[in-house]
């Protein structure tokens, strides 16, 4: 499973932690202006918006997990089993295939609102990728400076949310889990009150106490709270440094370390690695779980303009400064 979320200090963020079992072997993979994206149905972008973006790029399709374009418009798809529906080809509409939706809307789109426009002609169509890479059930969330939307396509049809909090994980569907924070109006970043009774005097015996309730298991439930609670209370310092490591804080608030959730076997799932955008700028932080160390890949330090696609292994052995 998988966290998302945004963030804003003097530039804006968007990013998240990638929970698995296992890697595909992803890099950060930059697709320049010029180099063709082929689709199924919909004719082939020749042309079209620089990406950045962390991708398994197979057969020269980059499979983007998470990405941003040059406009500064993020997205990034999630797992969503069981609700994820994809449909037959339909008339008059642009089918498009799940694994093709992020390069489609960021490839053409500036803005939140440009995607929007382009969702009204959407079908997102049972196509798989190959036989090897069958289709993951997938739901989006699309953000740029002024806002977010979650996207879910399911049996009932295309549902757009608006996203007021930023952040997204998995099950269940978005508007649940929306309507879910409702449980929790007495959570307060403030020092507890003592409101039990007027018959007992409570003592407040720890700092952080008016936090009590927020849930801590790793469910994409209680994730949503959590990093919704941390990231809408979240404080940084003015600088670009300060604004990245306090957005990596907040998804550190849900990473899944090795150990806590068994998937039968010697398989568990781990936060295989955390992104941070800054969509202002055009960089891609990311930290892998075994390098704590911040590593970044600048979009304008690239030629936008070529036809080759450009991609960065991740450094994923952790990075100790000696001291001595």
């Amino acid at each position: 499973m998988c966290t998302c979320a945004t963030y804003a200090a003097n530039d804006h963020y968007f990013g998240r932690n990638l929970d698995l079992e296992f890697s595909y072997s992803e890099t950060v993979t930059v697709t320049p202006r010029n180099y063709p994206i082929p689709f199924r149905q919909m004719p082939s972008m020749e042309n079209h918006f620089a990406l950045i973006g962390m991708a398994f790029v197979c057969d020269g399709f980059p499979l983007y997990y998470d990405a941003a374009n040059e406009h500064g418009l993020c997205m990034a798809g999630l797992n969503f089993p069981g609700n994820g529906y994809f449909g037959p080809i339909a008339e008059n509409r642009d089918n498009i295939a799940p694994f093709e939706f992020i390069p489609w809307i960021l490839g053409q789109c500036r803005t939140v609102a440009e995607a929007r426009r382009l969702l009204d002609r959407i079908n997102l169509a049972d196509i798989a990728f190959s036989e090897q890479l069958p289709i993951t059930p997938l739901h989006w969330m699309i953000s740029d400076r002024s806002g977010s939307i979650v996207v879910e396509s399911v049996k009932s049809g295309l549902h757009v949310y608006d996203n007021p909090v930023g952040v997204m994980t998995n099950n269940p569907t978005f508007d649940y889990q929306l309507f879910h924070l409702n449980d929790f109006p007495q959570v307060t970043v403030e020092p507890a009150g003592d409101g039990f009774s007027d018959g007992i005097h409570l003592d407040t015996y720890s700092r952080g106490m008016g936090g009590l309730g927020i849930p801590g298991d790793l469910s994409s439930e209680s994730r949503f709270v959590k990093a919704a609670f941390t990231k809408l209370n979240s404080i940084s310092g003015d600088s670009e440094s300060a604004a990245v490591s306090q957005f990596f804080h907040i998804l550190g608030s849900v990473e899944q370390q090795r150990g806590l959730v068994h998937l039968g076997g010697d398989k568990y799932e781990i936060t295989i690695y955390s992104s941070c955008i800054n969509m202002d700028q055009g960089i891609y932080y990311y930290t892998t779980y075994e390098n704590s160390q911040i590593s970044a890949v600048n979009l304008n330090h690239c030629d936008l303009d070529c036809a080759e696609l450009k991609s960065f292994e991740l450094v994923t052995g952790q990075q100790i400064n000696w001291m001595n």
